[in-house]
């Protein structure tokens, strides 16, 4: 890890100004006050990328470049909302994507801290949503942060982008902090190896 690390936000859904990809702007923008640098991938570039297809074509413009800031990234946050007490399908074509990263050398989201940010319109579908990513992420070998954010979409922002309660605030930060907790853990942990 740079002296900076890198956090890399995947999430959204194709209409813009979606409270789920606010979410995750904002959780970014608080790594980036806490020292770290970003990038996001947000409902735009997810409605671009094209369904993956492991086939002999090669990857995409668009499937290389998650794939390689993936590979950089020192932490990852993921928002989604919850459709039908799952992730969303674009989403999900982002994680399948990062099929792309299996023959390296830490595939996937190996050692990464993942934080995991839901948007919903029900206590119902943010809680299954937020179990069915983690599932999602042991399986892509990350470390989900012990915290999850499960916010009811409906009424989330004021018009300025702030939350318009302290406490889907402070869900947001949370998942933030942890994620640069842990690559910043990592980090040291691996500089003090032998």
């Amino acid at each position: 890890m740079s002296e900076r690390p890198l956090i890399v936000g995947i999430g959204g859904t194709p209409r813009p100004g979606s409270s789920t990809e606010r979410a995750l702007a904002l959780a970014l923008r608080h790594t980036e006050a806490g020292g770290a640098r970003t990038k996001l991938f947000g409902g735009e570039f997810l409605e671009r990328l094209p369904h993956f297809n492991p086939g002999p074509a090669g990857p995409s413009p668009e499937q290389a470049e998650l794939a390689d800031a993936i590979r950089a990234a020192d932490g990852v946050i993921l928002a989604t909302p919850g459709y039908h007490g799952s992730l969303s399908g674009v989403v999900k074509n982002a994680l399948d994507t990062l099929e792309l990263t299996r023959g390296d050398p830490s595939p996937y989201f190996e050692g990464k801290p993942v934080g995991i940010i839901i948007t919903a319109d029900g206590a119902q579908a943010g809680g299954t949503t937020l179990m069915a990513v983690r599932g999602v992420i042991h399986a892509m070998r990350g470390w989900p942060t012990p915290f999850g954010a499960a916010l009811n979409a409906a009424n989330l922002f004021d018009a300025g982008g702030e939350c318009r309660e302290a406490k889907d605030a402070w869900q947001i930060t949370m998942v933030a902090d942890q994620v640069m907790e842990f690559a910043t853990m990592r980090a040291t942990l691996s500089k003090a190896k032998p």
